[in-house]
């Protein structure tokens, strides 16, 4: 089923232009999953072998999850999660509406199996995402919010602003994912420094500390970090307790041709995979298996997926994988876990 979508669908669709393909998608995921015969048969085609583990506290039936980015205003989750996901990471929700960066700021790099983006963080706000999952929740899978900072917020105010969301967010998700590495928001990656990082997550610690449920935290680092400022995160997930998800799109242009080398924004799939597996590896060393790990970028098979799980991830994600490769992607690297006798660590 995946040569299908590769052959026919994916010819036809990256012939448009790809931020009006992606809204598509999410439209026409929407109004599928109000059907259920859709849902059954979408469950029966991507039916995989489960992996059960535990993460966090969190019980997954296989480790493979769907990244933030692809759902940002929360609004189909129930028919992604029928894609035989382990979890779904939806968002990055921010506290009021925004926009996002000017168009274009999507862009296919065909040969390279990659995509530059710039979107900015448009979504509809907390609010608006809050009452989508109130009517889609619960789902079969547990689901994380990718939570981030309004463009228009200074960095001294984002601690206030991103505890916000999470208050708005909580009851949502089943783990809650802090963006703080997305190149397309003015030096939200400053937030990586030491001292702001503490005074960034301790907040939202302390608010889900006093909950009736405690949840986990994971941050979302950038594979551009500097030794110095990997370091200190780590030190501080040991600290506090909360994971880390290796890693964010990158700035480095080093792996795509001359032409793109111009182009402003994060670039995933395959030419971040090195990049991605490179700071993973640095990570997993750091935390010595002490704080859960999940890995993301350039995944698009079984083999890449097995390569972060070796290196130290407990769990993984996709996204450009998905989009080149197609809705059975998941399916595909299940059997290739199975083929190989891939068994959890947890």
């Amino acid at each position: 089923m995946g040569f299908l979508y590769r052959k026919f669908v994916r010819q036809l669709l990256f012939n448009l232009n790809p931020e009006v393909v992606h809204d598509a998608v999410i439209k026409t995921a929407r109004a599928a999953q109000r059907v259920e015969f859709l849902n059954s048969m979408v469950r029966l085609l991507t039916k995989a072998k489960d992996f059960p583990l535990t993460v966090a506290g969190l019980k997954f039936h296989n480790p493979v999850g769907l990244a933030a980015g692809f759902d940002k205003n929360c609004e189909a989750a129930r028919f992604l999660a029928g894609l035989g996901f382990g979890f779904l990471e939806l968002g990055t929700v921010t506290l009021r509406p925004q926009p996002g960066n000017p168009k274009p700021r999507l862009f296919r790099l065909r040969d390279d199996h990659a995509i530059i983006n710039r979107m900015g963080f448009n979504n509809a706000g907390a609010f608006d995402a809050a009452r989508s999952l109130e009517r889609l929740l619960p789902l079969p899978v547990p689901v994380g919010i990718s939570v981030g900072k309004n463009a228009d917020c200074s960095i001294d105010e984002a601690p206030k602003n991103y505890l916000e969301t999470l208050k708005i967010m909580y009851d949502y998700g089943d783990y809650f994912a802090v963006n703080i590495s997305s190149p397309n928001t003015l030096q939200l990656r400053s937030l990586h420094g030491a001292d702001k990082l503490k005074r960034l997550v301790e907040p939202m610690l302390d608010f889900a500390s006093g909950q009736k449920k405690v949840k986990p935290f994971f941050v979302k680092i950038a594979p551009d970090l500097e030794d110095a400022d990997l370091e200190s995160a780590a030190a501080l997930a040991l600290e506090k307790n909360f994971g880390l998800i290796a890693t964010n799109t990158t700035v480095n242009r080093s792996s795509v041709p001359a032409y793109w080398q111009s182009y402003e924004g994060g670039l995933s799939g395959k030419p971040l995979r090195a990049l991605s597996n490179a700071m993973l590896s640095k990570t997993a060393a750091l935390v010595k298996g002490k704080v859960p790990l999940i890995g993301s970028g350039g995944i698009f098979d079984g083999a890449t997926a097995l390569e972060k799980l070796n290196l130290g991830a407990d769990l993984v994600q996709v996204y450009s994988g998905l989009v080149y490769e197609g809705p059975f992607l998941v399916k595909e690297i299940l059997e290739y876990l199975e083929k190989k006798n891939w068994q959890p660590r947890r």
